[in-house]
C-alpha cells in the first residue's frame, strides 16, 4: 500500500511552488488570497515568481523549492501554481528518501502529471491529480473544490467517484478490476517513456486525459503506449476528456476510443471529468481503486489521507 499524507485542515499551512512554466504575479497572488480567505496559511517557494522563458527557473532551483516544502514540518500540502512544460526536468534533482520520510499532500494536473506518478513510484506516496493554484478562484465550480477536499480533508472510505450531474460516466468494455490508479495527462507521461522515471502500468488502472492536441497526435501518443506495452500491462483504462482536441482526417476523439481503445478489450470507462476540463474529479494517484464497468462505478477503496 502507498503511504498516505496527513489530512488537510483549515488553519494548516500550504506551500506554493512553480515547477514548470512561469505564471503572472497577479494570477499567483489571486490564488494565494483565495487560500487565505479559506483559512489556510501560505508559504512561498523562493522561485515562485521567477521567469525563465518557457520554464520559470532552472531545474535545480525548481527542485530545491519543492524539496524545501517537503522538508518544512509546518507545510501540510503543496500546490504548484500551474503545469505548462519542464516539470520532468526537476525529477533527477529530487531526494526521494527525504520525500518518503516527509509525506505531504501534493496536487496538480497537466505537466504536473509526471511528478505525481514519479512520487508514487519512487517515494511510495499517494498524490492527487487535482487542482492547481490557478484553480483556486471565485468562479471555480463547487464540484471541483468539493472533490479536492473530499480526497484531502476526509477519511471516508470506500468513496465512490462520480461525475457532476449531466455528465455520465460511460462503460465501454465490461470488467471488474482492482488496483492502484496511475496516469493523467497523456503528453506528460508519454514523454518519459524509455527513461528511468517512466510510468509503471503493471496491474494498475490507467487514467488518460489530454488537451489542445489534434486527434492524429493523440493517436500517435496512444500508439506509443501500445508499442511500449503500457496498455497491455494495465488492468483497466479510464479515458478522461480530450479538452479542445480538434478532429483530424475526419476522425474524432470518440472515433479514437472506439477504433483503438475498445479493441484492446480492457475494462474501459470513458467520459471522466478530469484535468483540463471545466469539471475536475480528484483522482488519488497510487490509491487502491475498483473499476467495475458492469455496474458503471469507480470507487476508491481506502482513505487517501491519514489523521
Amino acid at each position: 500500500m502507498a503511504v498516505k499524507p496527513q489530512i488537510l485542515r483549515t488553519g494548516d499551512t500550504i506551500g506554493i511552488v512553480t515547477l514548470g512554466s512561469p505564471l503572472s504575479a497577479d494570477v499567483i497572488n489571486a490564488g494565494i488570497q483565495t487560500l487565505k480567505d479559506m483559512g489556510f496559511n501560505v508559504v512561498l517557494g523562493k522561485y515562485v515568481y521567477s521567469y525563465g522563458g518557457y520554464v520559470a527557473s532552472t531545474e535545480q532551483q525548481r527542485a530545491s523549492d519543492l524539496m524545501e516544502m517537503f522538508k518544512n514540518p509546518d507545510v501540510k500540502a503543496i500546490i504548484p501554481t500551474r503545469g505548462g512544460v519542464g516539470v520532468a526536468g526537476i525529477i533527477p534533482y529530487l531526494d526521494y528518501p527525504v520525500i518518503a520520510r516527509n509525506p505531504k499532500i501534493i496536487t496538480g494536473y497537466s505537466d504536473i502529471t509526471i511528478l505525481l506518478n514519479v512520487l508514487y513510484i519512487w517515494a511510495n506516496l499517494i498524490t492527487f491529480h487535482s487542482l492547481l493554484l490557478i484553480d483556486f478562484r471565485s468562479n471555480t465550480p463547487a464540484y471541483n473544490m468539493n472533490q479536492f477536499f473530499a480526497a484531502t480533508s476526509t477519511i471516508i472510505s470506500p468513496r465512490r467517484l462520480e461525475n457532476p450531474p449531466g455528465m455520465p460516466l460511460i462503460s465501454r468494455v465490461s470488467g471488474n478490476v482492482t488496483g492502484p490508479i496511475v496516469g493523467g495527462n497523456l503528453t506528460s507521461f508519454v514523454d518519459n517513456l524509455g527513461t528511468t522515471f517512466e510510468i509503471d502500468t503493471r496491474g494498475k488502472i490507467l487514467l488518460i486525459e489530454e488537451v489542445h492536441e489534434p486527434i492524429n497526435t493523440v493517436y500517435r501518443y496512444i500508439n506509443h503506449l501500445i508499442l511500449a506495452g503500457k496498455l497491455r500491462d494495465c488492468a483497466g483504462i479510464i479515458m478522461g476528456e480530450c479538452t479542445n482536441c480538434e478532429p483530424a482526417y475526419g476522425k474524432s476523439y470518440e472515433d479514437l476510443i472506439n477504433e483503438v481503445i475498445v479493441p484492446l478489450n480492457k475494462p474501459l470507462m470513458t467520459n471522466l471529468a478530469s484535468g483540463h476540463g471545466t469539471y475536475k474529479m480528484t483522482i488519488p494517484i497510487g490509491a487502491q481503486a475498483n473499476l467495475n464497468t458492469y455496474n458503471n462505478t469507480l470507487t476508491i477503496l481506502e482513505p487517501t489521507v491519514r489523521i
